[in-house]
């Protein structure tokens, strides 16, 4: 048994795929994952499977959502290891910890090219911190998210990679949910 964490990308946002998370909980369950918790109504849930292969998994996933609420939803599945280990590597300064609102973290299906990285640095027009390591992008939003031009549809044309943003306040719930299923 192990336990994963899945983002699930673009739902509930400006009235579009709409789930409700005790239906998307419920969902889970059916298809047979265990100790179903959501965070947040952006889709991210953090379940037992007995399933090893995270992309079983979210194959599994993307398949049920689409048969239950009739549209598509990208997963990006991580462990909880690898979930954890963000936080070990993440380049953010004390002080840019401290307005975790501007702080955020873009996971990916996987890493990007360094070329698109860098074209994503040079064509950005705000002044965000942006670096990748791995699957994830880091992202410092100097003059705050709802300022920037900085935003997910851009990130992905960049990069050529769909992805999803959490914050850093949402990331450390995650870590505490992971904490107390793993107990």
């Amino acid at each position: 048994m192990s336990v994963a964490v899945s983002f699930l990308r673009g739902i509930n946002v400006g009235g579009r795929k709409k789930i409700k998370m005790a239906d998307l909980r419920a969902l889970y369950a059916s298809l047979g994952f265990r100790h179903v918790r959501s965070l947040l109504q952006t889709g991210n849930v953090i379940f037992e499977t007995d399933e090893t292969d995270l992309a079983l998994v979210k194959e599994r996933l993307e398949t049920g959502i689409y048969a239950a609420f009739g549209f598509d939803v990208q997963l990006i599945m991580r462990s909880p290891a690898t979930f954890k280990t963000i936080f070990k590597r993440h380049p953010f300064t004390d002080e840019q910890l401290d307005e975790p609102k501007k702080v955020a973290v873009v996971f990916l299906p996987k890493a990007p090219s360094l070329e698109a990285v860098e074209d994503l640095r040079k064509n950005n027009p705000g002044r965000e911190f942006i670096q990748a390591d791995g699957s994830e992008l880091f992202v410092f939003y100097t003059d705050g998210q709802a300022r920037s031009k900085l935003d997910n549809s851009r990130i992905e044309r960049a990069l050529g990679l769909h992805s999803t943003a959490r914050n850093w306040n949402t990331c450390n719930r995650i870590l505490k949910l992971l904490a107390e299923l793993e107990a």
